[in-house]
C-alpha cells in the first residue's frame, strides 16, 4: 500500500484531538513511515503575517491575507508549500504526483512574495508523520479513510467544508459515520 498523494481523512472518534476532522495529503508513504499535511485546519496566522516576521516584504493584500494552516504536530516551526506542479523552487521541490508537489525552502516563499509563485498553494507550519507501519496499524484500527486527492478540494475548498467533501467524494454521507469501529 502506497498512499503518498492520497488524502487521510479522519473518522468520527480516533481519539486524537488534533487530527478530528482533519484531512491530510499525503506526500510520501514507505516501508521507512509516512508524511503528510492537514489541509483543513487553519492557524491564527496570516501570510503576510509570517513574510513581515521574516523581513519579507508582500504587496499583494490578498497574497498577504492568505491563512497559514497547521500541518501537524511534528516540527511545527517549520513551514511546507503544497501546491500545484506548474512550479519549482530553486533548491528543492519535491514532485509528489503530476498535480502536486510540496516545497519547504524559503525561497517558494520569496516568489509567492513577488507574484512568481505557484499557481495554487496551501501554507502550512508543521507536519503529520508516522513511523514505520504506524499508519497501516492507524488504518486497520479504522482511524482514517483513504481518498484520490483533488486539487480543487485541497486548493479551492474552503477549509471548514473540506472534510465532508472528502468524505462525499467517497459516497459517504458524514452523518451516516459512527464513532465506534467494528471489524467483521
Amino acid at each position: 500500500m502506497d498512499l503518498t498523494g492520497k488524502l487521510l481523512i479522519a473518522m468520527p472518534g480516533m481519539g486524537d484531538p488534533r487530527f478530528d476532522r482533519s484531512v491530510i495529503f499525503m506526500c510520501s508513504h514507505g516501508t521507512d513511515g509516512a508524511m503528510g499535511l492537514i489541509v483543513n485546519k487553519p492557524a491564527d496566522l496570516r501570510l503576510g503575517d509570517l513574510l513581515a516576521q521574516m523581513d519579507m516584504a508582500c504587496e499583494d493584500p490578498a497574497v498577504a491575507q492568505a491563512a497559514v494552516r497547521f500541518g501537524g504536530p511534528v516540527e511545527t516551526g517549520r513551514g511546507f508549500v503544497l501546491h500545484s506542479s506548474d512550479y519549482s523552487a530553486n533548491l528543492h521541490s519535491l514532485k509528489v504526483t503530476d498535480k502536486f508537489s510540496m516545497t519547504a525552502t524559503l525561497d517558494i516563499l520569496e516568489d509567492i512574495a513577488n507574484a512568481r509563485g505557484p499557481a495554487r498553494k496551501a501554507l502550512m507550519l508543521g507536519y503529520s508523520g508516522w513511523g514505520p507501519g504506524q499508519l497501516e496499524a492507524e488504518i486497520s484500527d479504522n482511524g482514517w479513510l483513504t481518498a484520490e486527492a483533488d486539487s480543487d478540494l485541497v486548493f479551492n475548498t474552503p477549509d471548514e467544508d473540506k472534510w465532508e467533501a472528502a468524505l462525499k467524494s467517497l459516497g459517504i454521507d458524514a452523518l451516516l459515520l459512527s464513532a465506534s469501529a467494528g471489524h467483521a
